[in-house]
């Protein structure tokens, strides 16, 4: 597959995150020498920015067996395998002691800028297969650099482009200017600082997700302490409520995203939030005052509020891959035979097949898209996924196509059924459409709920299951 000069060069892995780590973990284990290079000034710098926020998988189900191989003899042991990790525990706990093991081999404050072939550009078909990868990176400093790989894994993920308000999929009109009010970020609201800033004001929620519902729940639980008296979210959603709006509740294979489903549930019953169905912001505006009022497609205009938290999902940066020849769905922005495994207008159960390195491959051959970047704009994922991704890739790069195709992976059930693609069709039709379970029952939680951040450890389906496996 490789000419010999190009056969000693090393992997370059961008990303030094959960999938990034764990795939030169695996390339370390197959005897291939890999490079990460991660634009943050530390290992899992995106991971450390939702350090606040609990992930609904427990550490049993987010830590790799690769990277635990490279761990054990340093002395680490993996903590309790039933408890859930912050973000933060998933950083200092996991993350940091796996790229300090790695060494030289990661590179921090190494902002990839372009990828491409050896002297061809994209048009250039001649020996083009037999041409090293050039990386191009720029340090911190400004510096620029590059250097050749033999093969390339973009495990950069999706947390730096965040998805819009608009509801086309362009920013609305005036979101930016409006960008003192608003925030892609699920808040911190044990800094004194943020809590202040959204403490008895309304806040407007967009999005459907495990983050829109993490923002609630956080919002509810201000309103209901002794410093946020007055707070109260307006959550907005671009299709109707139905059974599955909160997700599976107990019937969620995963306790904590269940969980988190109907803490976000009862912030509406409660009266902490109120819920405004089917609307699609166009524009953002200001009232008198400079507070934010939020106008829709069909001529609705919302009552004022302080604040704005998007939580519209997330999606990949393709612009320094523009140079390869990437084969990539045209709605999600993911690999072509990944993509009808993970469309969300299809699926949110158990439809999600096990995959490898054959649905990750590219016409361009060496060139690898693993992790939350695989998913493109699909907007669930667990880590697990990303490393059975990994596992695959590196035992491809290596030769041995027998263990690379050999995937296997269980995933955990959601216990909900109907795809995104239902959106438009009234709440009862789409009711109708679930069949994993029925709607989610309102339950007093013994604790916080646990939430899934977006940027690495995102909600995911499962195999098998009633919805066409």
């Amino acid at each position: 597959m490789y000419a010999p000069a190009t056969a000693e060069l090393p992997v370059v892995v961008i990303g030094a995150g959960p999938t990034g780590l764990a795939a030169a973990a695996h390339l370390v284990g197959r005897g291939i020498e890999p490079l990460v290079l991660e634009a943050g000034p530390r290992a899992g710098a995106a991971v450390r920015a939702w350090s606040h926020v609990r992930l609904f998988s427990t550490w049993a189900e987010v830590v790799d067996p690769a990277a635990e191989k490279l761990l054990a003899p340093t002395g680490w042991t993996r903590p309790d395998p039933a408890s859930y990790p912050s973000g933060g525990d998933w950083a200092d706990r996991y993350l940091e002691p796996l790229a300090e093991v790695l060494g030289d081999r990661v590179r921090l404050g190494a902002t990839v800028t372009g990828v491409s072939r050896a002297g061809r550009d994209r048009v250039v078909d001649a020996d083009r297969e037999r041409q090293p990868f050039v990386v191009r990176f720029v340090h911190a400093d400004g510096r620029e650099e590059q250097l050749l790989a033999r093969a390339v894994i973009d495990a950069s993920g999706t947390w730096a482009t965040p998805s819009p308000a608009g509801g086309s999929g362009l920013p609305a009109l005036g979101e930016r200017a409006a960008a003192d009010r608003i925030g892609y970020r699920v808040p911190d609201l044990k800094d004194p600082a943020v809590r202040a800033r959204y403490a008895g004001r309304r806040t407007a929620v967009i999005g459907s997700g495990a983050s829109a519902f993490t923002a609630l729940a956080y919002l509810a639980d201000l309103a209901k302490s002794g410093d946020g008296g007055g707070t109260h979210a307006t959550w907005i959603l671009r299709r109707g409520l139905s059974g599955s709006t909160f997700g599976g509740g107990t019937a969620d294979q995963l306790p904590a995203r269940g969980a988190l489903g109907l803490a976000a549930k009862a912030a509406v019953e409660e009266g902490y939030a109120d819920a405004v169905t089917g609307f699609r912001t166009e524009a953002v505006e200001r009232d008198a005052e400079g507070r934010v009022v939020l106008a829709g497609e069909d001529g609705r205009r919302l009552d004022a509020v302080d604040e704005v938290i998007v939580l519209t999902g997330l999606r990949p940066d393709l612009s320094f891959l523009g140079e390869l020849r990437l084969g990539l769905d045209e709605r999600l922005q993911a690999p072509t035979a990944l993509a009808p495994l993970i469309d969300p207008n299809q699926h949110s159960c158990g439809t999600v097949y096990p995959h490898g390195h054959r649905e990750l491959s590219h016409p361009e051959p060496g060139v690898y898209l693993v992790g939350m970047k695989s998913y493109g704009r699909a907007p669930t994922f667990l880590a697990m996924t990303g490393y059975e991704q990994v596992r695959s890739v590196a035992a491809a790069l290596a030769g041995d196509t027998e263990s690379a195709d050999r995937v296997e992976l269980t995933l955990p059930e959601t216990g909900v059924c109907g795809g995104a693609g239902l959106f438009d069709a009234p709440a009862g039709d789409e009711a109708d459409g679930g069949c994993c379970a029925p709607a989610p029952q309102l339950v007093r939680l013994g604790a916080p709920a646990a939430g899934g951040e977006q940027a690495g450890d995102g909600e995911r389906t499962a195999g098998g299951g009633c919805c066409g496996s």
